[in-house]
């Protein structure tokens, strides 16, 4: 067995209804840093900021006794100016805990927060992998999606231009708790939770077919989050309140979440990204809508991976030929979508024939996720899938 590393979170609660306990989740970390009354940085996405929920969690906190200052600045795809101004006010606020309660970007900027309001190092100098040099303030993750996994990954994302992205990737950026309660996504519409479950979904299965880093607890955990996911991602599209499917999928979504931060995503996000950096399309739509084209591209090199994949979502039997197991499972990606209600096609989404080789130019930038996909993409190649899934 070749050696490998696996890292995650400190610690990880999951439970339906657990955000309203966030005082006492809070008090074993605060205690572990002398933090009695502490200053706390509340970076919350804009509708969760009107919830009584959120409400009920401020006034709890106050409550304990800490000083607490929200900030609802956050928009899909942040952008590095708003990155830099929200972390302007955590510095003024002189805050000691950072605490995020929302979807992906809030997450990801909240993971950004928590080092640059230690005031040791400038953003830019972060990008890449491995590039983090200071440390943070505690920082605790509370998703509102069951999608993005990052409130266990040690990424964050940065719209960097016009429609261009960045990602700063460092263990530094893992944070001290991760809050699963799955009553934050019982009101999401139907599309949204589709796409976030589509989402988490293709963060396990290039998961466990990244060729840059096989780790057998990313395997592991990629098998089981994909399960997961594949077993209940319609039923919360049919019965919005199932509490038990919405903490399933929670769950899911989180294992996702650790198994790509050990192994890499690969080309269904390469190519996803010049999709929402160019024309902002939602990120797990973006995915949806390259998925079943990049896993047909990338057949020849991991049809043993989708063979296997096939099996663990019930297509199929392992004394079955690889082959006809991989088309399964390619051909049951394609069907995520439009069994959900999402746009099948680019078209669908506003996007031009025209616009193909520009996308297909601004995906080989990717280079840090390309590197992990099982076949080598080039622009031809990336040229050919968007023309497929058009």
């Amino acid at each position: 067995m070749a050696p490998f590393e696996f890292r995650t979170v400190h610690r990880l609660v999951c439970e339906s209804g657990s955000a309203l306990r966030l005082p006492d989740i809070l008090t074993p970390l605060l205690s572990e840093r002398g933090l009695n009354a502490a200053r706390l940085f509340v970076l919350v996405d804009p509708f969760i900021q009107t919830t009584s929920t959120f409400q009920t969690i401020v006034a709890s906190l106050q409550a304990k006794g800490h000083p607490v200052q929200v900030c609802s600045d956050v928009e899909p795809d942040p952008p590095e100016a708003l990155v830099l101004r929200v972390a302007d006010e955590a510095k003024a606020f002189q805050a000691d805990l950072i605490v995020a309660i929302g979807g992906g970007s809030t997450l990801d900027v909240a993971k950004l927060i928590a080092v640059l309001a230690k005031g040791k190092q400038a953003l830019q100098t972060m990008y890449g992998v491995g590039n983090v040099h200071s440390d943070r303030l505690p920082l605790v993750l509370l998703p509102t999606t069951a999608g993005t996994g990052s409130e266990v990954t040690p990424i964050s994302i940065v719209t960097t231009g016009a429609d261009t992205k960045m990602g700063v990737v460092s263990p530094v950026l893992y944070g001290d708790v991760a809050v699963l309660d799955a009553d934050w996504t019982l009101s999401l519409p139907q599309h949204v939770t589709a796409a976030t479950g589509i989402d988490a979904m293709v963060h396990a299965i290039e998961a466990y077919t990244s060729k840059r880093l096989k780790n057998p607890y990313a395997d592991f955990l990629a098998c089981e989050a994909l399960r997961l996911l594949a077993a209940n991602l319609h039923t919360v599209c049919r019965e919005p309140g199932n509490r038990e499917a919405r903490q399933v999928m929670m769950l899911g979504a989180c294992m996702a979440g650790q198994a790509f931060a050990n192994a890499p995503v690969g080309g269904v996000h390469a190519l996803a990204y010049p999709i929402g950096g160019i024309f902002h399309v939602p990120h797990g739509l973006s995915n949806s809508l390259v998925l079943p084209h990049v896993l047909s591209f990338n057949k020849p090199a991991a049809v043993q991976w989708y063979a296997e994949l096939a099996v663990v979502v019930g297509l199929g039997s392992r004394n079955e030929p690889e082959t006809l197991l991989a088309d399964r499972f390619i051909d049951w990606t394609a069907t995520l979508s439009p069994s959900t209600g999402l746009p099948v096609k680019l078209r669908d989404v506003g996007i031009a024939e025209k616009d193909l080789d520009t996308m297909a130019q601004a995906a080989m930038l990717q280079t840090r996720l390309l590197s992990n996909n099982p076949r080598e993409i080039d622009q031809a190649a990336a040229r050919a899938i968007y023309a497929a899934a058009y």
